[in-house]
């Protein structure tokens, strides 16, 4: 029996608006955050000990990391090399240059042929002695078109006829794989990939046209004694035989991932049977604080009241409230700034209700990264005269997200929408 400790999209360098910098230590409080969670996943391999990691992919947020993240990273893995404990680390997209290549951030630890560390770049099979016995993991790193096709093949072929294509190369190049492997040794599929039956966040929408969806059934195949899944920040088990699972990611990056439970997969694998465990970590909380004092008294005690009445200490907070023009002058923004001191960083968000035009919506404003999809859901929430053809709206738009081009034109058509109705306004104001 192999144990081993399973984790993924560390982003290690996210989510730097969400600090501040340390006096003491001159870095950003986040970077201190995710090194810190991420010493708790290697204290963890450490102390049980486990006989191999695997890093499902994402290490930072994009393929060249500053030399402070890059060491922050090599830190911790490097007390895995010190105790001898291998280590697979996957190439996830974020990890690839925008042309799909890349992850030379990764690929400088098999330069350097630093031991007992395997960097999986490519589909392949690697063997692995462990102290528990040796251990095949075939890996998948992100996959996109160029990655499996040349430009002349997908000329004049559909977006599903091009997906389609990539599927029949992917499954010939994994059963490649697969017939090579040997019957009695324990069997894992090391994959950074988006699946068909898993539930997504922003993770779909952040990598739209660069990579495609992969059919559980080319997954969850008979000869693997467990899938470890990177790319999907949420922690949810795909399959039970086998085991397919996305370990999720170990901090939030942002506040999409506000409610979700952030972790680490220890798994006990062996020949025909395997056993998980999801470890929580202790992260930051990211907590929205929503109040709609439009029609109060008193709008700053009601705004004062819902604060104390959430802890809020040493989280990121986000105050979002609606309230009319004629309460403007009765919050006091000073007394909130004092109140929210407790957090760890916050931001207020205002929405001014009036009949004249529509209150902009937080989520939408520069200040906040958001996926194309979430953006129209979020638009479409306070437009109650398109109720009826929201859902066929978030269909139309999850088809064409799926093509950067077809994207593309998703955005324009929402610039114009949006131009439109502040045209329309003008035109009831005269």
């Amino acid at each position: 029996m192999v144990k081993l400790l399973h984790l993924s999209d560390i982003h290690m360098g996210s989510g730097f608006s969400h600090g501040h910098i340390n006096p003491v230590t001159g870095l950003n409080s986040r970077l201190e955050d995710f090194t810190a969670t991420l010493k708790r996943c290697i204290d963890r391999a450490l102390s049980e000990p486990v006989d191999l990691v695997l890093f499902g992919g994402d290490a930072f947020p994009d393929a060249t990391p500053s030399p402070v993240i890059q060491q922050a990273f090599a830190q911790q893995f490097q007390r895995l090399v010190q105790a001898q404990i291998p280590t697979v680390l996957l190439v996830g997209n974020h990890d690839q240059h925008s042309q799909g290549m890349g992850g030379a951030s990764l690929c400088i630890y098999r330069t350097l042929g630093v031991p007992d560390i395997v960097v999986g770049d490519s589909l392949t099979t690697h063997r692995i002695e462990t102290k528990a016995g040796p251990v095949q993991v075939i890996t998948l790193p992100w996959l996109t078109h160029s990655t499996l096709l040349t430009r002349p093949e997908t000329e004049g072929l559909s977006l599903g006829e091009v997906n389609e294509l990539m599927l029949d190369r992917l499954r010939v190049a994994l059963e490649g794989e697969i017939r090579q492997l040997e019957a009695d040794i324990p069997s894992i599929l090391l994959a950074h990939l988006m699946t068909d039956t898993a539930s997504y966040g922003a993770e779909k929408f952040l990598a739209v046209g660069k990579g495609f969806t992969v059919p559980m059934a080319l997954l969850a195949r008979p000869c693997f004694d467990y899938v470890a899944l990177g790319h999907v920040h949420k922690h949810q088990i795909l399959c039970q035989s086998p085991l397919v699972v996305y370990p999720g990611s170990i901090e939030r990056v942002d506040f999409s991932e506000e409610k979700e439970d952030k972790g680490f997969i220890l798994a006990d694998v062996q020949s025909g049977h395997t056993s998980v465990k999801f470890c929580p970590l202790p992260v930051r909380a990211f907590k929205t604080i929503e109040v709609d004092v439009s029609t109060a008294d008193s709008p700053h005690a009601q705004l004062e009241t819902a604060l104390t009445q959430t802890n809020i200490t040493d989280a990121v907070v986000r105050l979002v409230y609606k309230l009319n023009p004629a309460q403007i002058e009765q919050i006091d923004h000073a007394a909130l700034h004092q109140v929210l001191t407790k957090a760890h960083s916050y931001t207020i968000h205002p929405e001014l209700i009036s009949q004249l035009t529509r209150p902009r919506l937080p989520e939408l404003t520069a200040d906040h990264s958001r996926d194309p999809l979430s953006a129209l859901q979020t638009y479409l929430a306070n437009r109650e005269d398109l109720a009826k053809l929201s859902d066929d709206m978030l269909r139309t738009a999850q088809t064409l997200l799926n093509d950067e081009e077809s994207n593309h034109e998703l955005e324009t058509a929402l610039a114009t929408d949006t131009a439109n109705e502040k045209q329309n306004q003008q035109l009831r104001l005269l």
